[in-house]
């Protein structure tokens, strides 16, 4: 039987970080959402007002015997700006800050590992400000926003951030990529 464990993580838009665990081996779901605010079931829209205190995020499900969450968080390191406080690139508010929502305190500890070993490495100039965050709901986003490099991957948008950060992802994690299809 499969083993599964999720996290919650937001590094900004949810399309890119969607784009890039999709392509893990061991993940088996990655769903675009909202996490963190204080507004139940918001839209699209409503959370980026900044005003329902919700990060753009994915939830991944994945099979531990096959990745870790210390594996899972490495490239969620490696993928985004975690010393830029509510900004991701051009995109600014407090939805795109960088936050783990952890489920337990075995996901905490693993967190609060990956980001000591991150700030020593000194991989950024500045300190990290990555939130570290018990986990209380998750809303799955609008049909639309699921699996969107996928299905928009001519667009601009998709083009000119999410395609360079997925290049750079393959050649950094080549080894833990699931076989082209």
């Amino acid at each position: 039987m499969q083993k599964r464990e999720t996290v919650t993580l937001g590094g900004g838009c949810f399309w890119c970080v969607e784009a890039v665990y999709q392509e893990l081996k061991g993940v088996l779901a990655v769903e675009p959402g909202y996490s963190g605010g204080d507004v139940k079931a918001p839209s699209y829209r409503e959370v980026c007002t900044g005003a329902t205190g919700h990060a753009e995020v994915v939830q991944i499900t994945f099979d531990p015997s096959v990745l870790s969450l210390k594996e899972l968080l490495e490239v969620f390191f490696a993928v985004h700006d975690p010393t830029t406080p509510n900004r991701q690139g051009a995109d600014a508010g407090s939805q795109y800050r960088s936050v783990i929502f952890y489920r337990d305190a075995a996901q905490k500890e693993t967190a609060e590992e990956v980001m000591r070993e991150v700030a020593a490495e000194k991989l950024y100039p500045a300190p990290l400000v990555t939130q570290l965050t018990p986990f209380r709901a998750f809303y799955k986003a609008e049909e639309y926003h699921q699996d969107y490099y996928r299905r928009n991957g001519d667009q601009p948008y998709c083009q000119l951030v999410i395609s360079p950060k997925l290049a750079k992802f393959r050649k950094k994690f080549a080894d833990k990529l699931k076989p082209s299809p």
